[in-house]
């Protein structure tokens, strides 16, 4: 799924929208892709002495994933008005940093689903390395 595809399911637009392409979905889990480049707004205060992604922004990208995963099971028509929002974060680890020039994976699977609330677990990584996990829950409202 390209960027075009992906801007036709979720709101988000720049400087907010942190997938950049899905590589593999099915009906439990999505991989997507995250490029980091120095040109992000954010590397502007955060640090510019040493440039270091937000943590709380490669959790955002996770949830984006999800929403994406999320949204395959709603019809065209649901997903017109539909928005997801975040219930709850857990369990949320942080073991390297993040630079310009990382290519952030972003791997999100189905916990459970209950109606149109949803528990996702994520993993970011680079070059193989987990540098971020947590679990989180959202819920699709139409």
């Amino acid at each position: 799924m390209d960027i075009n595809m992906i801007k036709d399911i979720l709101p988000h637009r720049y400087p907010f929208l942190l997938v950049d392409r899905v590589l593999e979905m099915d009906n439990e889990t999505i991989k997507a892709l995250k490029n980091v480049t120095m040109n992000e707004e954010f590397f502007l205060g955060h640090f510019p002495e040493n440039p270091v992604m937000p943590g709380v922004l490669i959790i955002e990208a996770l949830a984006q994933a999800g929403g994406i995963l999320a949204f395959q099971f709603y019809s065209e028509e649901e997903k017109k008005n539909a928005k997801v929002y975040f219930m709850a974060i857990d369990n949320a680890k942080f073991r390297k940093p993040v630079i310009p020039g990382d290519q952030l994976m972003l791997e999100v699977s189905v916990v459970k689903r209950k109606k149109d609330v949803w528990k996702l677990k994520g993993e970011a990584k680079v070059d193989g390395a987990v540098v971020c996990e947590a679990e989180f829950m959202a819920m699709v409202q139409k």
